[in-house]
């Protein structure tokens, strides 16, 4: 019995999908996006295929998957692009690109060798500028583990990139 339900279900992909893909492609005005609505509705199908024994019952479902499917990525708060007025990073005239780069290229590096808790610690710290109490409050933790954590974290970044120090330095 379970094999002619596989079978009359890969009939009914086999035979319906190109009506499904208008529909979803209608529904989302996106090619991409019908293809993941139908796919998604497909494998909901899929799931629920031995309670359904009929090419009708099929569709039927396929067909109320992609709509509930649909309705629910709308009702999904969209996050808005917004584009800042000035760039952050802005070359003074003068300045040296190259050396730059490599600072950058070198502060990447060395963030990417810290454990992910001293990683999550300095980003929170020094580059969101959040205090140790929104830190710990973030992280799930004590404030002692957020200090002990940058501490740690402070002293590998002096071992394996000292130039990052000096740089520092002289910007100052």
């Amino acid at each position: 019995m379970s094999n002619s339900i596989d079978e009359l279900f890969c009939e009914f992909v086999r035979t319906r999908s190109p009506a499904l893909l208008r529909t979803a492609f209608l529904l989302t005005g996106d090619r991409h996006l019908a293809e993941d609505l139908v796919q998604d509705a497909l494998a909901r199908t899929h799931r629920g295929r031995n309670r359904l024994d009929d090419l009708g019952h099929f569709e039927a479902y396929t067909r109320t998957a992609m709509y509930h499917q649909h309705v629910s990525w709308w009702r999904r708060r969209k996050v808005a692009e917004s584009m800042p007025g000035d760039l952050a990073d802005v070359v003074q005239p003068g300045s040296d690109h190259a050396r730059r780069t490599d600072l950058k290229l070198a502060l990447h590096e060395a963030l990417a060798q810290l454990t992910r808790r001293q990683r999550a610690v300095l980003v929170l710290r020094f580059f969101e500028d959040r205090s140790e109490a929104e830190a710990a409050d973030l992280l799930n933790c004590s404030v002692g583990t957020i200090k002990s954590q940058t501490s740690k974290a402070l002293a590998r970044m002096r071992e394996m990139a000292p130039n990052l120090l000096s740089a520092v330095m002289e910007e100052a």
